[in-house]
C-alpha cells in the first residue's frame, strides 16, 4: 500500500519560513569552568560545566542555532601564545562536535586596543560591541528579537541587550558579580542547563 507523502516537493516560498533563532553562549564561566589562573593556557583547561554540553545538544535538536562568543584578552595581551590558544580552541570545538552539538559560528575576539603588537586593535567583535550578533543576523538571517545571549558576566549580556537579544544570566562563573554594567536579565538560572530547560519549557519543546 502506498502512503502519499504530505511533504511538498517544492521549496517554501520566500518569506514563509520563520527566521531562525539563536543562543549566543559565552565560553568561560557559562559553558566552561573558569581556569584557575583566570585564563586558559593549555587544552587541559577545557573543562565543561556539568550538563552544559547535553543542554546545548537538546537546544540544537529543538531548533536553536548555537553560537559561541567571548573575548580572549589573555591572547590579545600576549599572555597566551596564539598557537597555544589554537590548540585550546580545537579541543573545545572537537569535543562539541563529538557530542553532536553543531556550532553555527564561533565568535571569539583576539583583539584589544591595549593589546600586544599584532593584536592592538579595536574590533566590532570585542564585547560589549555588537559585531557578533549583527554578523549572525546579516549572514545567517538570525532573528535577534527571538534569540538569547547567555552569560555569567554583564559584558556579554549588555552586548546582547544592545543588539536586541533577550538576556539570560547564570550563577556559575562570575554570576554577574563583575558589575561592569548594569543589567537586569529576563532570566536568571543556576547554570546553562537551567537556562535551556526553561527556554525549552517556554517553547513547549521540553521532552522528558
Amino acid at each position: 500500500m502506498h502512503v502519499p507523502s504530505h511533504r511538498s516537493p517544492y521549496p517554501p516560498l520566500e518569506g514563509t519560513v520563520p527566521a531562525p533563532r539563536a543562543l549566543f553562549v559565552d565560553r568561560w564561566g557559562t559553558l566552561l569552568e573558569p581556569p584557575s589562573e583566570g585564563f586558559a593556557r593549555h587544552p587541559s583547561d577545557v573543562r565543561f560545566l556539568a550538563n552544559a554540553v547535553q543542554a546545548l545538544f537538546r537546544a540544537s535538536r529543538a531548533g536553536w542555532q548555537i553560537y559561541l562568543l567571548g573575548n580572549e584578552d589573555a591572547v590579545a595581551r600576549g599572555q597566551v601564545p596564539l598557537e597555544a590558544w589554537k590548540e585550546i580552541e580545537e579541543k573545545l570545538l572537537a569535543a562539541l562536535a563529538r557530542a553532536g552539538v553543531p556550532i553555527a559560528r564561533n565568535y571569539v575576539c583576539l583583539e584589544h586596543p591595549e593589546g600586544a603588537p599584532g593584536h592592538r586593535n579595536d574590533s566590532v567583535y570585542l564585547l560589549p560591541n555588537t559585531g557578533a550578533f549583527y554578523h549572525a543576523t546579516h549572514s545567517d538571517g538570525i532573528d535577534l528579537g527571538k534569540s538569547w545571549v547567555i552569560g555569567d558576566s554583564t559584558l556579554e549580556l549588555v552586548a546582547g541587550w544592545r543588539a536586541g537579544c533577550r538576556q539570560a544570566g547564570v550563577r556559575t562563573g562570575l554570576a554577574l558579580s563583575d558589575r561592569t554594567f548594569h543589567v537586569d536579565p529576563e532570566l536568571m538560572a543556576d547554570d546553562l542547563a537551567g537556562v535551556v530547560v526553561e527556554l525549552l519549557t517556554r517553547t513547549g519543546a521540553l521532552h522528558h
